[in-house]
């Protein structure tokens, strides 16, 4: 009965895992340096890029392949997209997608 008691109280403290942080740099045209830094969680992943002095955050997207991040409205937003070593920026409208950076993963 205690055995039980101690599973359930637990339970709880590992299903709030701490989430997980992996911190990645790329190189990209016209010079442009990205850090990015991604969270894996119970509850989904997002990354925090800094791009041109400003902090982008965007939540993990479903994807045939890679990875893509990009913010969950039906309006203009930027979206991240890596697979493998590359990595490339949009600009997304209810249009369609334009590419503004294309990256490659530094070493």
């Amino acid at each position: 009965m205690r055995l039980a008691a101690l599973a359930l109280v637990l339970l709880p403290a590992a299903a709030h895992a701490a989430p997980d942080f992996t911190a990645a740099r790329y190189s990209c045209d016209r010079g442009v340096d990205i850090p990015a830094t991604y969270v894996n969680g119970a509850d989904g992943g997002l990354v925090v890029l800094h791009v041109d002095g400003a902090q982008i955050t965007l939540l993990a997207e479903p994807a045939a392949s890679g990875a893509r991040y990009g913010w969950p409205s039906d309006g203009s937003n930027y979206v991240w997209w890596t697979k493998g070593d590359a990595a490339t920026l949009y600009w997304k409208t209810p249009e369609g997608e334009a590419t503004l950076l294309t990256c490659t993963l530094k070493a």
